[in-house]
């Protein structure tokens, strides 16, 4: 059953009933936001170094979102220090650690693979809320997460078994697989956020993650690449700090609300669609036989899971 009026939600922001389809028309945007972010993260790893990019993407999201967050933040900025801890937490492993992680990956891997490990997220989101919260999971649901971890392996292993005796893992697959744990370790701490504005919650998380990027964009410009600024780099870390982080972001937090984390997390398999999509059309990055398996696997698994 779907509730309009959520605890997390305020009276100024609660809305009229919604109808069924409403959580999956939100559920939809931040794959398809995401998709573009990976791909994107990928055409542009020769001009923007990754930490670089998550720092700015957030900074300017950050900035973006304040005008609007202020009248809200000074409300609830009580509730906001009495769940500071929460909160770090959140701003740790959705912000700072998953997408910084996913920008380093994209350097050794394509983006139809970045895109198609992240299926594996369901799994370790049912994973997490069986150990943490008790909740019971039936035979399909199991069956269905199953059938996406074997579709993301078919593309870890492109196809080839023999990856496997020689563990010929490409280093992002393995940083991609570490960023899928840490968003589905936010995904399920969401039913754990503080009941406050979800602008005042997405622009503190934001800042925290800011933050905590910074060293590392300071260490990144030191001894690695610097930054330099153009008119194609301003353009791309502006879409990434409106798309795949405020909508997004929004979209996500208020979807996995409505019909928690377990469901919500099945529509990342919709990311290896649309960045598929974009690859062939942008990347020059024709999908492989793998891919078009892997997919098949997905799919199956994301129907068995709502069967």
């Amino acid at each position: 059953m779907i509730l309009a009026k959520h605890r997390f939600y305020p009276d100024s922001v609660r809305v009229r009933p919604l109808s069924k389809w409403a959580p999956a028309l939100l559920l939809v945007i931040p794959p398809l936001c995401w998709a573009g972010n990976v791909v994107l993260a990928r055409s542009v790893i020769h001009t923007i170094p990754p930490i670089s990019l998550a720092f700015w993407r957030w900074t300017l999201a950050f900035l973006l979102l304040m005008p609007f967050a202020w009248p809200h933040l000074k409300t609830d900025w009580s509730l906001f220090l009495r769940h500071w801890k929460m909160m770090v937490g959140l701003s740790i492993f959705g912000i700072a650690a998953f997408n910084t992680l996913l920008y380093l990956a994209v350097h050794t891997t394509t983006a139809i693979n970045s895109a198609l490990i992240q299926t594996t997220m369901p799994a370790f989101i049912l994973v997490m809320t069986m150990i943490g919260f008790r909740e019971n999971v039936g035979f399909r649901q199991v069956s269905g997460v199953v059938l996406c971890i074997l579709g993301a392996a078919v593309v870890v292993l492109r196809g080839d078994l023999q990856v496997l005796l020689h563990l010929s893992f490409v280093q992002g697959d393995i940083l991609m697989l570490v960023a899928v744990m840490c968003y589905g370790i936010y995904t399920v701490l969401l039913k754990k956020r503080p009941p406050i504005h979800p602008m005042t919650f997405l622009s503190m998380t934001f800042g925290i993650g800011a933050m905590m990027l910074a060293p590392l964009y300071w260490w990144e410009n030191q001894t690695m690449q610097v930054m330099v600024w153009s008119s194609q780099v301003a353009a791309a870390v502006g879409y990434v700090a409106v798309f795949p982080s405020i909508v997004a972001y929004f979209c996500w937090n208020r979807g996995t609300e409505l019909i928690g984390p377990n469901r919500a997390g099945l529509f990342i398999n919709l990311v290896p669609v649309f960045a598929a999509i974009m690859s062939l059309i942008w990347l020059n990055e024709p999908p492989q036989f793998f891919h078009l398996a892997g997919m098949g696997l997905v799919v199956g698994g994301m129907v068995l899971f709502n069967l």
